[in-house]
């Protein structure tokens, strides 16, 4: 069965519902880490991802902003000189009434009885200015920092900013 498009998401049209233990089967999240790149080492200069507005973005989503920035920072500035970090986790449980189609459908469709739904995948909820991602680099890679971000944002359902939270004199060199 194919997906639905991301869209029918990305919208918060009503109460957060969480609970987890009271529905069969919710789906894992694809996102398959947290923190990547040099775990260890400082970085004066940190720069954050953030939302413009406030939606809920899919963990698929998060995973695909995640892979768009870490391959554009391993191919410009190797694996240990930079720090990713997100920010958000996909709490939120998305659910869909799944309507039968086709020939005969009307018989065999329950509509609305008990239509709670079942869970289809997992969201992140945020607010606007809401922090996605955070990075911190040295500040010779500013600049492969900002498009490897710029590129992650194209991949989230909300317009994207970026600020510089720490180093900002060095960055600016």
């Amino acid at each position: 069965m194919a997906r639905k498009p991301g869209r029918m998401y990305r919208n918060i049209t009503q109460r957060s519902y969480t609970r987890r233990e009271y529905m069969g089967g919710v789906p894992g999240s694809k996102i398959v880490t947290y923190d990547i790149g040099n775990l260890k080492d400082e970085f004066p200069v940190e720069i954050s991802l953030i939302a413009k507005e406030a939606c809920q973005i899919r963990h698929s989503a998060l995973e695909a902003a995640r892979i768009a920035a870490n391959r554009v920072l391993l191919e410009g500035i190797g694996p240990t000189n930079y720090h990713l970090k997100i920010r958000v986790f996909p709490h939120e449980v998305l659910r869909e009434n799944k309507q039968a189609t086709g020939a005969g459908a009307d018989r065999v469709s329950q509509g609305m009885r008990q239509a709670f739904g079942k869970a289809v995948g997992t969201a992140a909820r945020v607010r606007a200015g809401h922090k996605i991602m955070t990075l911190m680099v040295n500040p010779a890679n500013f600049k492969q920092a900002k498009k490897s971000l710029v590129s992650a944002g194209h991949k989230l359902p909300t317009p994207i900013r970026l600020i510089v939270e720490k180093g900002q004199e060095l960055a600016l060199t």
